[in-house]
């Protein structure tokens, strides 16, 4: 079943920079295959739901077996029928704003 996740995996305790910690866990996403896209607070990563928890455990995993605590904030939208949430959600939005534009010119 298609799905899309919003997922923040977070290192604590490491001190006050955590990037090259962050760039650990987005590097398992990238490389996991599956559409994702990455922004300043979290991830999206889109597909089938199994494939999908992989992926964010094994990019949990990653810190927490270096003894890292980690904590994790997904939000998932699982919606039978539909594929390529992650684009088309925004895309009808832009769409439904551009109208509202044309219409107050």
């Amino acid at each position: 079943m298609n799905t899309l996740v919003s997922v923040c995996i977070s290192p604590s305790g490491t001190g006050d920079e955590l990037s090259r910690e962050v760039a650990q866990v987005i590097k398992i996403i990238r490389e996991s295959g599956l559409k994702n896209r990455t922004n300043s607070m979290f991830t999206e990563i889109e597909g089938p739901w199994d494939d999908v928890m992989k992926v964010v455990k094994d990019a949990a995993f990653v810190l927490a077996e270096k003894g890292i605590r980690t904590g994790v904030v997904l939000k998932a939208d699982i919606r039978p029928g539909f594929t390529d949430m992650m684009t088309s959600k925004v895309a009808k939005i832009n769409c439904i704003l551009e109208e509202a534009d044309a219409h107050e010119k």
